[in-house]
């Protein structure tokens, strides 16, 4: 019997608050978790853990980490108890080969680029997580070749959560856009939605568009999105795009999917 391929996210995560507001965007993350077969495991890719190296947490209880600052005690006191999966974690380092993973037992965790986005989708943390971390000493194309070594894993009951932005530049943002972006912005927005959803494999290109510097003035927040297009190459898929929306002036909340083939 074939196994079953499980579909593949990226998350346009935002705020970290969004961990707690009721917005179209949670709504919508909520809504696509409701509609998820149930996985064996999250594999997460988070702009958050973006370090020198690749890796894999391998921790049977991975911590809640708050990587940021200025926000209310509530957000401080969020946790998400999600166990992990020491053996799930030797299977990307397995699968990613002869990239090396290195499996890290006690110095991360889950970021708020994982747990803001997976209290939507799962939120009684009740699926084993693993984070994979975004190298940062490595080119746009590393990022999409390992996520097509990653491909094995939607047919051992994995499922691939990406999270980042398409557009993501603090300094410029705009309190008076709450929910729209600026021009450049959405231009941005726009040419990668067209690429994921025609030629994902192509993603490289849009480091040539004329707004590439602007939305992702660092590399980390757009990265994960090359996980996406390497799994969608190696699948032979294209992404549909889940959620759409600028916010702030210079945030892309947009989220995409890649299908499954009928699991659960």
């Amino acid at each position: 019997m074939t196994a079953s391929r499980l579909p593949a996210l990226f998350i346009g995560h935002g705020s970290p608050m969004n961990t707690l507001e009721v917005n179209r965007y949670t709504m919508a993350w909520r809504e696509l978790g409701a509609t998820l077969p149930r996985p064996r495991a999250v594999l997460a890719i988070s702009a958050h853990w973006f370090v020198p190296m690749t890796a894999v947490t391998a921790m049977a209880r991975p911590r809640t980490i708050h990587d940021f600052f200025g926000f209310p005690a509530e957000l401080f006191a969020f946790d998400y108890p999600a166990p992990g999966s020491p053996e799930v974690a030797a299977e990307v380092a397995e699968v990613a080969g002869p990239t090396w993973v290195g499996l890290d037992a006690d110095s991360w965790g889950l970021d708020h680029g994982t747990w803001s986005v997976l209290a939507h989708l799962f939120p009684e943390a009740d699926v084993p997580v693993v984070q994979l971390s975004v190298h940062a000493g490595e080119p746009l194309a590393y990022h999409v070749d390992l996520g097509r070594r990653l491909a094995p894993l939607r047919e051992r009951g994995v499922l691939v959560v990406a999270s980042g932005n398409v557009v993501h530049n603090l300094r410029l943002l705009d309190p008076s856009q709450v929910d729209a972006g600026a021009d450049w912005a959405e231009r941005f927005d726009g040419a990668v939605r067209q690429v994921m959803g025609s030629a994902p494999a192509s993603i490289g290109e849009l480091e040539r568009h004329a707004d590439y510097r602007l939305a992702a003035p660092t590399p980390d927040h757009f990265l994960p999105l090359a996980y996406l297009a390497g799994l969608a190459d190696a699948a032979g898929q294209v992404a549909r795009t889940a959620v759409t929306g600028c916010a702030l002036g210079s945030l892309s909340m947009t989220s995409f999917v890649l299908e499954g083939d009928g699991a659960g």
